[in-house]
């Protein structure tokens, strides 16, 4: 989790070099000016479907709020209009084997475990690192092992809300050493990862240097 910080320490050292270098700002009055004027551009790349349309301008979007005030929805806004779904489940009376294989057909690392029923009520998480360590370290069968054994359960889960910024989601993972968090908003409505995190401060603060880069060069007015 310290990588996450890093990433977010050096995208805001670019933003700095981006104006620090440029010859036009030789004070710190111009610096300021520039920065001023910046807050209120906007301006959204052209894009050619209409699904790749509605991702940029999501992304476009978050990158204007900036980060103080990107929220787990935003985030999960973005997962759903890339992948379709922002989370994958499974229930607590599948097969680890099945779980396992799920993660792996869609390139993820964790999967909300349901109860047994239609009612999507989350009992808890499992991850790579629970059938790593409670079936493969203990040779255990993952075709005879029950998710329900092995998954993280509810009452030890640390949760976030759609409305959490994102920032804050960052601090809960790094205090408590975890990669994927549940987004409870009385039901379970996403998971977001460390990946996503670092997705989107990498976004917001790409965004914002590319947005600098053209103003300095005249393409905004």
């Amino acid at each position: 989790m310290q990588g996450v910080m890093r990433v977010v320490r050096s995208c805001h050292e670019k933003l700095k070099v981006t104006i620090l270098q440029h010859p036009q700002f030789k004070n710190t009055s111009e610096m300021n000016k520039v920065f001023a004027r910046f807050g209120r551009v906007i301006s959204l790349p052209v894009v050619h479907s209409k699904e790749a349309n509605d991702i940029m301008v999501s992304e476009s979007i978050m990158q204007q709020k900036g980060l103080e005030n990107t929220t787990v929805a935003d985030v999960l806004m973005i997962k759903d209009e890339e992948k379709g779904n922002s989370w994958l489940c499974c229930r607590t009376n599948d097969t680890a084997y099945d779980a396992i294989k799920k993660m792996a057909a869609n390139n993820i690392g964790s999967l909300v475990v349901l109860r047994p029923g239609e009612n999507q009520l989350i009992a808890g998480i499992i991850t790579e690192r629970d059938y790593l360590r409670k079936v493969i370290v203990q040779d255990r069968s993952s075709k005879y092992t029950r998710v329900g054994e092995i998954m993280t359960e509810q009452s030890k889960l640390i949760t976030v809300t759609s409305d959490t910024n994102i920032l804050q989601a960052m601090q809960l993972m790094s205090e408590h050493h975890i990669r994927h968090v549940p987004v409870i908003d009385g039901k379970v409505v996403g998971m977001i990862s460390v990946v996503d995190i670092v997705k989107a401060v990498v976004d917001q603060q790409t965004g914002e240097v590319k947005q600098l880069n053209q103003f300095i060069k005249g393409d905004y007015y």
